[in-house]
């Protein structure tokens, strides 16, 4: 029994001794993926793209909302010079729009978000290709990003993955 733990004990130690100096060999690289999110032409691109798509309905939202302004403002200043029958019909015509318009927002919301999300998933996908490919390239064993305490600016490869996808 005895020798049984020795023998267990040896050999953790030569394997741990082991993964020491295989350690030493290894070529690690971190990269800053918020930092590449931000800074890639690919994501000034996509911000252009969804402005230019939902720009035209952003501005019959706000057409809406000055429209219904108007209204509130006319039945504040005019109420007194109208009919009950023509005040409630005002009312409600404001009351329907305010309706439409919540609507039409909550509708647009979900729209931008849900294509921000899928051009958020290109642009994650093209840095993961950019990040696997010059790993590949320049032979790193492991690549870490987020959750990185410290790194050296010997292993951090930010740049050059930013540098790769400018060129693409």
């Amino acid at each position: 029994m005895k020798f049984l733990k020795q023998s267990i004990i040896a050999s953790v130690l030569t394997l741990a001794l082991g993964a020491t100096v295989q350690a030493a060999e290894i070529k690690i690289g971190v990269v800053n993926f918020a930092v590449i999110l931000e800074k890639a032409p690919q994501a000034e691109k996509a911000r252009v793209a969804l402005e230019k798509e939902f720009s035209p309905r952003n501005k019959r939202l706000l057409a809406s909302q000055k429209e219904i302004k108007k209204l509130d403002e006319k039945l504040a200043r005019d109420a007194k010079m109208m009919s009950e029958t023509e005040v409630r019909k005002l009312q409600r015509s404001i009351l329907e729009k305010k309706r439409d318009l919540k609507r039409d927002q909550e509708e647009f919301r979900e729209d931008i978000n849900l294509r921000s999300n899928e051009e958020r998933a290109k642009l994650q996908r093209l840095v993961f290709e950019a990040i696997e490919s010059l790993s590949k390239a320049e032979k790193y064993d492991l690549v870490l990003q987020g959750g990185v305490v410290f790194s050296s600016e010997n292993v951090d490869i930010t740049k050059k993955v930013q540098q790769r996808l400018s060129t693409k």
